[in-house]
């Protein structure tokens, strides 16, 4: 069989390379006509594998996905995906960019500008951003049109200009037209072939038929999800260590950040959620800006990316060591819900289920402790107006287009996260108003049940009482603790 152009450079490269004289300026040189504007086997090799076009995901893997979303589409169609849009912080600053999950899951390409189009007669068809020498030289490379064949494994690819000549005709002729609804963008929603299409009601959101493929997690996939979830576990480890010395927001905050970044995570997954004290009770806070008084709980609920996959969980702790009695009363209610909840999780039971039964078991405690004054109140989903979980995996809400009355099955990965949130302007027991806890874990489904990903994150009580309270005395015993969680 023949060699691969891209193959063949690799090869030409190496055997440069050894030729200790020209060294450096071989890989130099080279470096620039081989830079496809992102993480390579070629210029990273010490992150990605020869045979795959992102980090742990093997070419045969994607070119897989386009064929099994080509067999769940109607005949005739045509599948657009564009990327995610730049979004600007200010006029000239960017945000950091971060792919779509549906177009990154279906050609690995983590950069925009692009549009990917599907079909069975022309396969993946890639219109890629023109060359601008002004933006290389103030944002470097981008992939083009050689990268688009030879990386990304695309059957076609042309310029994005060229766009405008080759894509209306495609519409034309197509029975009708998916695409990505949330990076919708006008240059294809402004074409005839589209608006005609439209009006015609032949117009579906693709992300029906991408959730699908993303729901149940490949052996690949749920590799770095395992990463993930680790990376975060021991993030939010040593944060909780920290606590009790820097009990403010905004340096926990930092630090979870630090330590995921340290780690090999490429960003966080979303703000962390760092709430001392009644901001532990409102479910997103994301403000961290407030120290943390002695005597109240932190709530802090973070996540990280690695290469495209996504953790989430979530901790509830006293930094100063110690649970109140009313404070241990909620978390221990919480706990059990959660330890309860997890044990439900194996196939055949729906996210649905499992909620519902959350709710049950919340009621009734809350009841018990005379938090609720009896199981029916509708005072309940104002103290917990959540779900128990959701799909992880891309998204932090991932695959939304998927119902949570489906039955799980093996390869989902979901999260259990039961919490309370009671302001401090409740009508109740004044002991536990200003109290929020949730406790969250991520939960691989599997063929006999399921795996805790997030297992090596403490949550018993007196494990983190050991591990916030240790003296110089008692270091051997913290330090057992800390390496039997991760």
């Amino acid at each position: 069989m023949a060699m691969s152009s891209f193959r063949r450079r690799k090869v030409i490269f190496q055997s440069l390379s050894n030729l200790c004289g020209y060294v450096g300026r071989v890989a130099y040189a080279t470096k620039r006509t081989i830079d496809f504007g992102q993480p390579t086997s070629l210029s990273h090799p010490e992150l990605v594998g020869e045979d795959e076009i992102t980090p742990g995901i093997a070419t045969d893997e994607y070119i897989s996905r386009r064929k099994r979303l080509l067999e769940l589409l109607p005949e005739k169609s045509l599948a657009i995906n564009a990327s995610a849009p730049v979004k600007m912080m200010t006029d000239v600053v960017p945000y950091p960019f971060r792919q779509d999950a549906d177009f990154l899951y279906l050609t690995g390409c983590l950069q925009p500008g692009g549009i990917a189009v599907l079909s069975e007669e022309c396969g993946l068809c890639m219109f890629m951003p023109d060359p601008d020498p002004h933006d290389a030289v103030w944002q470097g490379q981008v992939a083009g049109v050689e990268a688009a064949l030879e990386f990304f494994k695309a059957d076609k690819a042309f310029p994005l200009s060229a766009m405008h000549k080759i894509l209306p005709q495609m519409m034309r002729q197509a029975s009708r037209l998916f695409h990505n609804v949330k990076t919708a963008s006008p240059s294809y929603t402004e074409m005839e072939p589209f608006i005609k299409a439209s009006f015609n009601n032949k117009v579906k959101d693709l992300s029906a038929y991408t959730h699908e493929l993303q729901w149940i997690k490949s052996a690949s996939e749920l590799k770095l999800m395992r990463t993930s979830a680790s990376i975060a576990c021991q993030s939010l480890l040593q944060t909780m260590l920290l606590s009790r010395i820097f009990p403010e927001e905004s340096k926990l905050s930092a630090k979870v950040e630090y330590e995921c970044k340290m780690r090999g995570a490429q960003r966080m997954a979303f703000n962390p959620v760092v709430g001392g004290g009644v901001n532990g009770s409102v479910i997103h806070y994301s403000r961290n800006d407030q120290n943390i008084r002695a005597g109240d709980l932190v709530l802090m609920d973070v996540g990280c990316e690695f290469h495209g996959y996504l953790s989430d969980l979530t901790r509830t702790w006293p930094p100063c060591g110690s649970f109140s009695p009313a404070q241990e009363i909620l978390y221990s209610l919480i706990l059990e819900t959660n330890k309860e909840c997890l044990k439900l999780c194996r196939p055949g039971i729906s996210l649905q289920q499992i909620h519902n039964y959350s709710v049950k078991m919340l009621r009734r405690g809350l009841k018990e402790i005379g938090v609720l004054n009896d199981e029916v109140s509708y005072l309940y989903h104002q103290l917990n107006p959540t779900s128990i979980g959701h799909y992880l995996g891309m998204d932090i809400h991932d695959c939304a287009m998927i119902n949570n009355d489906r039955p799980l099955e093996p390869g989902v990965v979901i999260t259990i996260e039961p919490g309370v949130y009671i302001p401090s302007s409740y009508e109740g027991p004044e002991r536990y108003c200003g109290i929020g806890i949730r406790i969250e874990d991520e939960v691989l489904i599997t063929e006999t049940g399921h795996e805790v990903l997030t297992g090596s994150m403490p949550k018993e009580i007196q494990h983190i009482k050991s591990l916030l309270n240790y003296t110089h005395g008692e270091a051997s015993e913290a330090s057992d603790l800390i390496t039997a969680f991760n």
